[in-house]
């Protein structure tokens, strides 16, 4: 028999776990955690961010970066979500290493082993949608594999809103644009 939840209890899958950087008026960097997003084109990041010090950041800066929390990074990560960057200094509170990204006016974190440099496309205050064009991809050679990222490697983390808490990205189970050509 199945139960019945209401829509605010969807459980919908993954849900990505994005670390956003930014440098505020100052110059000073701050980092969120932030949960709903994907890549909605080959170079083109898609966030839905309420108001938030980044967003503000965004505004000014027209520049985020977006680093992928990993098994490895859950606390700095957690950290970044439950506190916020209008009362803390969550980079220096944290203890992360930063250094400016080469192609856009925002931060990399150190700690996070893969980071897109993105720029600001549009940013909308009465919607939250933030969008963003994918200027460059920074990889730690750890988690790469023949030159690209390997998620076995990277362990990237994913948000179970239903539980509220973080899982990994789990093994292969089939390949891409091959396995349903059997059915063809």
């Amino acid at each position: 028999m199945s139960v019945e939840f209401t829509g605010k209890q969807a459980c919908i899958a993954p849900e990505g776990v994005f670390i956003i950087g930014t440098y505020d008026e100052n110059g000073v960097p701050n980092a969120m955690n932030a949960a709903w997003g994907a890549q909605s084109d080959f170079d083109e990041i898609t966030l839905f961010l309420a108001k938030h010090k980044t967003t503000e950041n965004i505004k000014h800066s027209k520049a985020f970066t977006v680093a992928f929390a990993t098994k490895d990074t859950v606390e700095i990560a957690d950290y970044f979500g439950v506190e916020t960057g209008n009362k803390v200094n969550k980079i220096e509170k944290a203890g992360c290493h930063v250094h400016k990204s080469s192609h856009v006016n925002a931060p990399i974190i150190e700690e996070f082993p893969v980071t897109l440099e993105c720029e600001c496309v549009s940013y909308s205050d009465e919607t939250g949608i933030l969008v963003g064009k994918i200027i460059a991809q920074q990889a730690d050679e750890a988690v790469l594999t023949d030159g690209v990222v390997d998620y076995d490697k990277l362990q990237p983390i994913i948000f179970d809103i239903a539980t509220k808490t973080y899982r990994l990205v789990g093994p292969v189970v089939g390949k891409a644009f091959h396995d349903g050509l059997k059915l063809k």
